[in-house]
């Protein structure tokens, strides 16, 4: 595994998606533990993404519109449900500090949130032969995944270690923690507005 795959998977990990946006309410609504269960459900996500674009199936996705099609508008209903649920701070979506929300559900969450983005697989499949040489065996595409899947995990605990320091000083101000709440759901309906205008 290079130096330049592992730069290039960092950079694109540390850009702001769904995954960094759901890793960093959590994190600010439930503390280090919470943000913890967030990241390992992204993390998840992108392994099962993985998976599917090495097994062809992200060329399934670029030549069906209607199952590309399907997909993406699942994920953008669930991410402008997520985006009202953060404006009304409700429940375990909350950005206040709230009663502790289920490992289970935190990482259901993040699952969901991900897997229901058909581009994932499909950059994948861009991305990860370009790191491959001519005749190399599928046991490197295997290690490029695994790695970019690690890199995943500890950039988004990054992401919970900053929130997590913030937190308390945070939590102290209604007026901050009122516009955190906005910006989080402005986040995820933007994200929802980009996927929608996204084609296979």
């Amino acid at each position: 595994m290079s130096l330049e795959y592992l730069l290039t998977a960092f950079i694109i990990c540390l850009s702001p998606g769904i995954g960094v946006v759901y890793t960093l309410s959590s994190t600010l609504g439930g503390g280090i533990r919470a943000g913890f269960w967030a990241a390992t459900g992204c993390t998840i996500a992108t392994v099962l993404h993985l998976v599917i674009a090495m097994a062809g199936l992200a060329a399934v996705l670029h030549t069906s519109a209607v199952l590309f099609q399907a997909i993406k508008f699942a994920g953008v209903a669930y991410l402008m449900w997520m985006a009202w649920a953060v404006l009304r701070d409700r429940g375990g979506l909350s950005v206040s500090p709230s009663e502790a929300v289920p490992p289970g559900k935190l990482v259901s969450r993040g699952i969901l949130l991900n897997i229901l983005n058909p581009k994932i697989p499909l950059f994948f499949v861009a991305f990860i032969p370009q790191f491959v040489p001519a005749g190399s065996s599928a046991g490197l595409l295997i290690e490029l995944g695994l790695g970019f899947s690690a890199m995943t995990f500890f950039v988004f605990m990054g992401y919970v270690a900053i929130a997590a320091t913030g937190r308390q000083r945070l939590m102290q101000s209604e007026r901050a923690m009122n516009w955190l709440r906005r910006v989080f759901a402005a986040s995820f309906a933007a994200l929802g507005l980009k996927l929608a205008s996204e084609k296979a």
